[in-house]
């Protein structure tokens, strides 16, 4: 039996996805396995993916990463949430927190009580019942013994895959330099069975993990698997990217301006500003959209502006045979809600809950691949109800996705909130009832009821409750130190600049 362990597991491949792999595999697996990762130093990453969501703590608990020296290591600040601008209208903002908020009973959520204070005229802003979304506004941070890890970061994704790197080749992983000339598909069974360099170089493997990027050397280009394209709802096809010398003082999450083609982000590092701009060529030009983005941003160039083409969409197997894709090798769905890194982790994660044998046993396989499809859909679902429910008919492009048509799993989760104001969070789903709830009336979706049972509350008691609890996040707000201050108590880089 243990003769048909997987022994040898090569990454094609570095970047975040490639040294997140062999972070993961050199640390929790390095004394059952050898983990070789190819990688060329002609051969750029894309590197933008430098906003992340509070799942990354997972990963990070799981390779015992110590938070304090990961952030200086990569100029890291706090993220709380997203400022999405001009998205449900011209001039028209809302913030996406990572916080819980409100309090619900067990019939119906806050939302219900809040929703009858909104028509009572007695409650305010869905923002002021969570504590993160407060913070958020008001700049203010901090990392609190036994507190929900209700924050993610903004880091240098260069940087991380640095870190990660001395912490893989720490636990035994080997870096080969090289490029990959041939993939060496098995003819009778058709699985991977060596890579060759262009240097003649031969590395055979049990497993290879594809972290090749939009190419898909391994997943695609040798094992044809095929991809599904989602051009039609999320018709966004390009991005242009640049960083700018820090300017102003930062604030604790990132910034999503919607332009009359796409979105602008910008990214607070504690040295720099990420900034980049989402659009779709089918409506602006690159050369439209390099003006656009350096008329939008201060401060002066670190590096020139790069393009970046994608395509919307998924691979129709993540696993195929004896290779697993990762990253933008699996698929891509643009940055809006910050979830590459998140997807990649968790192929991570579940490639070693299920680690197979050399078999590759297909109940396995099929089990990885349906879960990761479900999550990628539900991430896809999320990410189209920001361009779908919007109040936006000011250009084609956003006429175009006002009246697209979306999946079902979309259109039933809007037209119950719709009706009921319900939201629900099943079992693999990344976002939860929170996340929902706060895009869907951010983006100008209210419902047309609430739950009954919130009537059985007497008014003065509703009045009471939504103040208690308003009352209780500002206090805790208040009690917290300001975000900058506590960077440079906790967790300064060398060459930061705030």
């Amino acid at each position: 039996m243990h003769n048909n362990n997987i022994k040898k597991v090569v990454i094609a491949g570095g970047g975040t996805a490639g040294w997140m792999a062999a972070a993961a595999f050199s640390k929790l697996f390095g004394h059952s396995l050898s983990v070789t990762i190819v990688e060329s130093d002609l051969i750029p990453t894309v590197g933008v993916g430098e906003a992340t969501i509070p799942t990354l703590h997972i990963f990070h608990d799981l390779l015992k990463i110590n938070e304090a020296e990961f952030m200086a290591a990569t100029n890291a600040t706090f993220k709380l949430g997203i400022s999405f601008e001009n998205w449900r209208d011209v001039s028209q903002d809302y913030l996406h927190s990572f916080g819980y908020i409100g309090q619900g009973c067990w019939a119906a959520g806050f939302q219900h009580f809040w929703l009858k204070g909104m028509q009572q005229g007695i409650a305010k802003d869905i923002g002021e019942y969570c504590l993160e979304h407060l913070a958020c506004r008001q700049g203010k941070f901090a990392v609190l013994p036994n507190q929900d890890r209700n924050y993610a970061y903004h880091t240098d994704a260069g940087l991380y895959a640095k870190f990660l790197r001395k912490l893989s080749e720490q636990h035994g992983a080997e870096r080969i330099e090289g490029m990959i000339d041939k993939v060496n598909v098995n003819q009778q069974n058709g699985f991977i069975d060596s890579l060759t360099l262009a240097d003649g170089t031969v590395i055979e493997g049990d497993l290879f993990i594809d972290c090749t990027g939009f190419k898909g050397l391994l997943i695609e280009q040798a094992l044809h698997t095929g991809y599904e394209n989602w051009n039609h709802i999320l018709p966004c096809d390009s991005a242009i990217a640049v960083q700018t010398k820090q300017t102003k003082a930062l604030v604790p999450y990132t910034r999503s301006i919607a332009h009359d083609s796409g979105w602008q982000w910008q990214i607070p590092l504690q040295n720099r500003m990420g900034n980049g701009l989402v659009f779709c060529s089918q409506y602006m030009s690159d050369d439209q959209a390099k003006a656009l983005l350096l008329a939008n941003i201060e401060g002066e160039l670190i590096n020139e502006p790069r393009v970046i083409k994608f395509q919307t969409g998924t691979r129709r197997k993540h696993w195929n045979k004896n290779c697993v894709a990762v990253g933008l090798a699996s698929g891509f769905i643009e940055p809006l809600e910050s979830t590459s890194i998140h997807l990649i982790q968790q192929s991570i994660v579940r490639l070693m809950q299920n680690l197979p044998t050399k078999a590759m046993d297909a109940g396995v396989v099929d089990n990885f691949n349906q879960k990761m499809r479900t999550e990628i859909n539900n991430i896809r679902d999320f990410i189209v109800l920001h361009y779908h429910v919007t109040e936006r008919t000011d250009s084609e492009f956003w006429r175009y996705c006002k009246n697209m048509e979306v999946p079902n799993s979309l259109q039933q989760r809007i037209d119950l909130f719709n009706q009921s104001g319900q939201v629900y969070k099943n079992d693999l789903e990344l976002f939860g009832e929170s996340s929902w709830l706060q895009v869907m009336i951010g983006q100008g979706l209210m419902p047309q009821s609430y739950h009954p049972i919130v009537d059985n509350m007497p008014d003065d008691q509703l009045a009471k409750f939504l103040d208690s609890i308003e009352t209780g996040v500002k206090r805790r707000a208040d009690n917290l130190p300001n975000h900058v201050d506590f960077i440079n108590h906790y967790c300064r880089a060398p060459n930061s600049l705030v």
